[in-house]
């Protein structure tokens, strides 16, 4: 999969995601629409990265993941019509 980013840079999560990575972006794309606040978007991000892919402890954030994730919070931060991430 292709994103494009609120700054316009382009991942392929194929390639620049590792497969805990995918999996917590995965868990991040469907929270992004039902959190009532960019906060519980936030605490559901530091949970999932946290627990890992399958409980298997804490998840590093890759720069990419890190940019992708921010475009997800101003995604959030838009559909609650709040000032952003």
């Amino acid at each position: 999969m292709i994103i494009t980013t609120w700054n316009g840079k382009s991942f392929d999560t194929e390639k620049d995601l590792n497969a805990p990575e995918r999996h917590i972006l995965q868990k991040l794309f469907a929270w992004e629409s039902m959190v009532t606040s960019l906060e519980q978007f936030k605490q559901k991000k530091q949970e999932a990265l946290l627990k890992g892919w399958n409980n298997s402890g804490p998840i590093q954030e890759g720069m990419a993941l890190k940019v992708i994730i921010k475009t997800l919070e101003k995604k959030v931060a838009a559909r609650l019509g709040t000032n952003g991430a």
